[in-house]
This record gives structure tokens, sequence and C-alpha cells, in this order.
């Protein structure tokens, strides 16, 4: 699955955002922190794990989730690119009024 369809729902960003705060978490912790069932949390985190935007380690019974250092930096060096782009734009727009300006009577 595509990172960022992973990330388009909300309760999704929360469990990514939950995870970058509190760190490592079982799925029975990070279910606690939502007002929907166990299972729709655990669907969550199996979008999220398909995505590699997470990890999970087993230990006995436990599922224990993490972010996944590898998925996140994909995003951001995409997003790296795309702020390259957006930056050149704007510093030719800087450019451009600020010439607009000088030549302004």
């Amino acid at each position: 699955m595509d990172k960022f369809a992973a990330l388009s729902d909300p309760n999704r960003r929360r469990i990514v955002e939950l995870l970058a705060s509190q760190g490592r978490l079982t799925s029975g912790a990070i279910s606690s922190y939502f007002h929907i069932s166990a299972p729709a949390v655990s669907q969550h985190l199996k979008v999220l794990r398909e995505a590699e935007i997470l990890r999970v380690e087993k230990r006995a019974q436990q599922r224990i989730y993490s972010l996944n250092p590898d998925g996140v930096d994909e995003m951001w060096e995409w997003l790296g690119r795309l702020r390259g782009f957006w930056n050149t734009k704007f510093n030719a727009l800087e450019e451009f009024l600020a010439e607009e300006e000088k030549n302004d009577p």
C-alpha cells in the first residue's frame, strides 16, 4: 500500500503521532487511546505495517509496534524533493516581485 494513502485516515495518522511521541507500544496500549474497537485499531495497524510505516515485534502473545525509520525516511525524501521544487518557484517569484517593485514609479 502507498504510504500516503495509508496516512489518509485520521486514526492512522493519530497512531503514527502516538508512536512518534510515546515510542514503542503494544497494540493494547495503542487501542486504549482510541474510542473505536480493538479489531478496528488492529486493522489500522495492519495497513500501516503493510505500508511499511510501522514495524512490529512479536513477543509471546504481544505485538509491540514502533515507527519504521526507513519507511518514514522514504516519505521525508519525497517531501524534500517536492519542497525543493516549490522553493525554486517561490525564489523566482520573490525575485520577480522585487524587480517589479524597483521598476514601479
